[in-house]
């Protein structure tokens, strides 16, 4: 540990020790009229502003030579008590070239030109806000972290643009209250600005970036000038309303719901954040498989509050959001506490959030702070006697309170050490759990080589019974030039668990990963980018101290300048011991040698068809067992506002081995042939930037076959005996099946506002016949209760300062 603590402290000299380079500046410009924002930039106040120009390759070229003359771009800047102002000329000699494909707020990857704004507010080389806006005038927003975007972060800005025979032009409004910034008379902020020529496959920035070095954030030029600023009160309320018609099983139900979402500016830099009787009922749907391994199944968060500035809370990997309102943690066990003659009449699948808030910022010396808590009230099932009728309660989660403490100082623009806490609190005998980590993420000045790791302790407790545990992971690597490494340990004990916060698959593991790659930054005459890598790892049990398995492959991708990209994959698993599978602690199942190769190509997205194609094989080599995959995914523009993606996957896994059952004598093993199908749709016709008609469609299919009545007894060694399985009582079989339509209209008619009509169509089935073709399982679905549901939605968004002008005037 004293050896460790050496090294740690050393890496932090050494990263600290080196000095900048001369940047570019932008003059801003304090105003006292502000610019209509109407994408047209002849306000008098942009006429004697100086421009930000000469903008630098960012790619395909990215030596530091400068933009081309025929597109050359120039951006002004101005600002007043309420807001910065931008102004961006983007000049085409061809402005009938310009793509102009129409979407919705934050789809900026479309076939359209764009503009961004990139500020940090604190010139710490990591933390900016961007802002984006498409030739079409789609705009979007973004939080960044280093080379990581996130696009769930969503605040209130304006922005618009024209477009004429030199060009397309942008203006920008963005308030005080989007930005968070420190309480000083001189702000020191900077700035980049991206521009994306779609036709010609081109990306500028006016700062140089040098890809092969450090991040993208790293790059900003500074801005002057900015001063004296007097922002006024930050406190924003999303008042919502909602109602749904629900139909299932020939009966209706009408829901009616209202509540609020919360800003507050609790200082410049410093926001709180609420939500108050929340309602996801026009959440999209999860995307659901047939899930037959010993983990659940990872779920992307889409509720709106749980995705938006919480890349501090994620830090560490220890918030899994659909924990809060997610199943209760005693459901399943409502069936074993059932008396005699009793049923289930309710169990519900979700824990009801009551309310939510979110405090987050950074101090001007870069420490930030994050607090989260988030109340779920207590869960029952409903329990009926058939005989007596008397009804009873059964508590599947009690009254919970989930909590998460932040402390992050990051420094020297590529660096960070954090301190993170979470917790869970259940009242009436139910489990409480707390995890506690300490992290660090070094980088060298030059950013040639990071240091990151950290340590984690958990701790959970039931009635008479108090679990710790520990994980830990260190990695090493170089991240300066075209041939790169990566190396990293991972450890935690049996006892280590994250997830009554969290989600964890494993513990008790002494892994070790490694990587080397090589990547070009500059494009051939026959490739824009292509990168090679090579990939080992070696896994071990930690108690027992035994090996589980070695694996080893490469990865390939290519990019032309055509921008038709592909690339393949080679691996190979040795016999792995898999301590997992068999629902036993210490217990394990061997697994056969296996290989392995992979593919893609994906066409050129600029025209008006295009596809991409994906599929694996696998094959066992001392039994007969093998595995394919293969997704196709055609898409095709009709038209700058209709848009069309569909995808067909199907994959095949035959005589594939896998737990069906234990009891105290034995573990159970089956062979089984599993097949799926996934069909899905997503289409959009968008009248203008603001308002869409959007539909999603998910159709997955699986069925497990133990057909040939394979089935076998786990022996102590890992290997398998046969057995004459019960399968008349016991049938693994299985037949899954979901469909679910979205269809919905939604209009954002003011900043901020939105109205949003959503018809959903949702249909599942779950059944023992896993002979079925495709085809006939379709049929057995839709016999099954159709639920129906049609809902609106209306979020109004307030700026309390508008209102106390109201008043003032």
């Amino acid at each position: 540990m004293h050896r460790l603590t050496l090294t740690l402290l050393g890496f932090l000299c050494f990263i600290i020790s080196e000095a900048q380079e001369k940047r570019k500046s932008i003059q801003a410009y304090r105003i006292e009229t502000p610019p209509k924002i109407d994408g047209i930039l002849n306000d008098p106040v942009w006429e004697s502003i100086e421009p930000a120009k000469d903008f630098f390759f960012f790619e395909p070229v990215n030596d530091g030579s400068l933009e081309r003359n025929t597109h050359k771009t120039e951006v002004k800047m101005a600002y007043d008590d309420n807001a910065v102002y931008f102004a961006a000329y983007m000049y085409d000699n061809d402005s009938s070239k310009i793509l102009r494909q129409f979407t919705q707020r934050d789809d900026i990857d479309a076939q359209a030109d764009l503009f961004a704004i990139a500020i940090n507010t604190l010139d710490d080389g990591l933390n900016e806000t961007r802002f984006f806006i498409t030739s079409a005038g789609t705009i979007g927003d973004a939080r960044a972290n280093g080379n990581n975007e996130d696009f769930s972060y969503n605040v209130v800005f304006k922005a618009n643009m024209s477009l004429d025979e030199k060009g397309w032009y942008a203006e920008f409004k963005i308030p005080y209250n989007a930005l968070r910034f420190p309480e000083t008379a001189i702000q020191n902020w900077s700035i980049n600005f991206h521009r994306k020529i779609k036709h010609l496959n081109e990306q500028y920035s006016w700062s140089y970036v040098d890809r092969k070095v450090g991040q993208i954030t790293q790059y900003n030029g500074l801005i002057t000038g900015l001063a004296h600023i007097n922002p006024p009160i930050r406190l924003l309320l999303f008042p919502f309303t909602q109602g749904a018609v629900t139909t299932f099983g020939g009966e209706t139900k009408t829901d009616f719901s209202a509540g609020m979402d919360v800003k507050y500016g609790l200082s410049d830099n410093f926001t709180l954040d609420a939500t108050l009787i929340p309602d996801f009922g026009q959440t999209t749907f999860d995307n659901i498989i047939l899930n037959l391994g010993p983990f659940e199944q990872e779920l992307n968060e889409n509720r709106q509050f749980f995705i938006e500035g919480t890349e501090m809370f994620a830090k560490g990997n220890l918030f899994y959001s659909r924990r809060i309102g997610g199943a209760p943690t005693r459901r399943n066990q409502v069936v074993n506490n059932l008396d005699a003659n009793e049923v289930i009449l309710e169990n519900p699948i979700n824990a009801k959030l009551l309310n939510a808030v979110k405090v987050s910022g950074r101090t001007k010396d870069n420490l930030g702070i994050g607090v989260f808590n988030a109340i779920t009230q207590e869960t029952a099932a409903i329990i009926k006697d058939t005989v007596t009728n008397e009804v009873r309660k059964f508590t599947t989660e009690s009254l919970a309170n989930y909590n998460i403490f932040v402390l992050d100082q990051q420094f020297n623009k590529n660096s960070s050490i954090s301190v993170v806490n979470t917790s869970v609190l259940r009242s009436g005998g139910f489990r409480d759990a707390n995890v506690s980590a300490l992290l660090f993420d070094l980088s060298n000045k030059s950013n040639s080589y990071r240091l990151e790791g950290g340590a984690r302790m958990s701790q959970v407790r039931i009635p008479n019974d108090l679990k710790s545990g520990f994980r830990s992971n260190l990695e090493f690597s170089k991240t300066k030039g075209q041939f790169r490494w990566f190396i990293g340990h991972y450890l935690a004990n049996k006892t280590y668990d994250s997830n009554d916060m969290g989600i964890m698959f494993e513990n008790n593991f002494n892994n070790v990963f490694s990587e080397l790659s090589y990547e070009i930054f500059e494009p051939t005459k026959t490739f824009n980018k292509y990168r090679l890598s090579f990939w080992g790892r070696h896994g071990r049990l930690l108690d027992p101290n035994v090996a589980t398995g070695d694996s080893f492959g490469f990865d390939t991708f290519f990019i032309k300048p055509s921008r038709f990209a592909f690339g393949a994959g080679a691996d190979y698993y040795g016999e792995k011991d898999d301590y997992f599978e068999p629902r036993v602690d210490g217990r394990f199942i061997t697994y056969n040698k296996n290989a392995g190769i992979n593919g893609f190509v994906s066409s050129d997205y600029r025209q008006k068809f295009a596809y991409d194609i994906r599929s694996e094989a696998r094959t066992w080599f001392e039994e007969d067992q093998d595995f394919f995959e293969i997704s196709i995914l055609p898409r095709y523009r009709f038209s700058d506002r209709f848009f069309m993606l569909w995808e067909t996957s199907m994959a095949w896994h035959n005589n594939d081995f896998g737990y069906v059952g234990h009891d105290e004598a034995h573990i159970y093993i089956g062979q089984r042939d599993i097949q799926s199908v996934e069909n899905a749709l997503n289409a959009s016709y968008n009248f203008d930037p603001y308002k869409a008609i959007n539909i999603k469609f998910r159709n997955f299919w699986s069925v497990a076959n133990y057909g040939d009545q394979q089935f076998f007894i786990l022996n102590n060694d890992g290997t398998r005996t046969p057995y004459n399985y019960d399968i008349e009582n016991n049938n693994p079989n299985t037949n899954f099946n979901i469909w679910n339509i979205d269809l919905k209209f939604n209009w954002r008619f003011a900043p901020g506002s939105e109205a949003v009509i959503l018809y959903r169509h949702a249909i599942f089935n779950n059944d023992r016949f896993s002979d079925l073709s495709y085809g006939n399982s379709l049929q057995n679905l839709f016999k099954q209760n159709n639920q129906h549901t049609l809902s609106l939605r209306l979020v109004y968004f307030i700026d309390i300062n508008n209102i106390n002008d109201s008043f003032k005037g």
